[in-house]
């Protein structure tokens, strides 16, 4: 008699060197750690770096040693998205040959005076108004008549591609628009390098911070019209200022290579990133592993938590 088996628990941290590692990018890679870890998974480390006029020189080599300094570890090899640009366009092609894509010649600023709707929060963009939905037979088309090269667009076919996130719960999953999947340059959207390397990799597990909860039912959708498995998704809040917004450059150095340099020793970064978390006592110091044993991704607060007034002082 058989019995149906879930897949192997595979996640993964995916870095973007475009700029310095900061305390926000500390907790939400800690809390993706710790989720696999905790239940003896495969974890692996990708690096996206495909967005080529903001990665940084440099920034690649430094990710992966603060990573390691800070105390986490990964399963195999490190994977980088600009060595896999032949998968991307694979999938673009498939989705163009199926009649899921289609050329579109718009310039964003084209689409922000077209469309109604405001820009989203999130980068995401104002939802397209569908100008190039059925214009062009063929991308030669496109190219031919207007003179323009033409990005590839994945045509929406629903409003909501609703989910289970596996921190928020029940996810109504809104999809304003067809989106771009390759860009005019020829190279891959986020949205469709990131889908293919999970599928790839046989990634089970995203969790991620929640500013790129629009990204998932876009990612969903494609997973749908690919045929590949998707992951399941968590989406933690974000680390904040005190102004309410994302932390960033605005709200000061941040940034983990700062601390270190100043020298506080990664175990406090790791404690007091785990307390804003609710994994630590208040002034605790300690290594990812030491919170493997008892981690619960429940103890994480449901609202967005505070990092610029942490106390960085020993003992404290």
């Amino acid at each position: 008699m058989s019995t149906a088996s879930h897949p192997p628990l595979v996640g993964r941290l995916a870095p973007s060197p475009t700029g310095v590692l900061h305390l926000g990018n500390v907790r939400t890679f800690l809390l993706a750690w710790l989720s696999v870890r905790a239940r003896g998974g495969t974890l692996l480390l990708r690096i996206e770096d495909i967005d080529g006029p903001r990665v940084r020189p440099g920034a690649t080599e430094e990710t992966i040693a603060i990573l390691s300094w800070l105390g986490f570890d990964w399963d195999g090899e490190i994977a980088v998205q600009s060595a896999r640009l032949e998968r991307y366009e694979e999938a673009a092609s498939r989705l163009l040959s199926l009649g899921r894509a289609y050329p579109c010649v718009c310039s964003r600023r084209e689409v922000e005076e077209a469309a109604s709707a405001p820009h989203e929060e999130g980068g995401e963009g104002p939802p397209y108004p569908g100008t190039c939905r059925g214009r062009f037979a063929t991308i030669e088309e496109a190219r031919a008549r207007t003179g323009r090269e033409p990005a590839l667009r994945l045509h929406v076919d629903l409003a909501a591609l609703p989910f289970d996130d596996l921190f928020r719960g029940a996810e109504e999953g809104r999809i304003s628009g067809d989106f771009v999947i390759r860009k005019r340059d020829g190279g891959p959207a986020y949205q469709l390098a990131v889908v293919v390397d999970d599928a790839l990799q046989g990634v089970t597990e995203v969790l991620r911070a929640d500013d790129l909860l629009p990204s998932t039912p876009r990612q969903l959708l494609l997973y749908r019209d690919l045929g590949l498995a998707p992951p399941r998704f968590a989406h933690v809040p974000l680390v904040i200022g005190a102004d309410g917004r994302r932390l960033a450059k605005r709200h000061g150095d941040t940034s983990v290579r700062r601390f270190r340099e100043s020298g506080v020793p990664a175990e406090r970064i790791i404690g007091r990133v785990a307390a804003l978390s609710g994994l630590a006592d208040p002034g605790a110091e300690c290594r990812p592993r030491d919170l493997v044993a008892a981690f619960d991704l429940a103890r994480v607060p449901r609202i967005p938590v505070r990092g610029e007034e942490l106390d960085w002082t020993a003992g404290r």
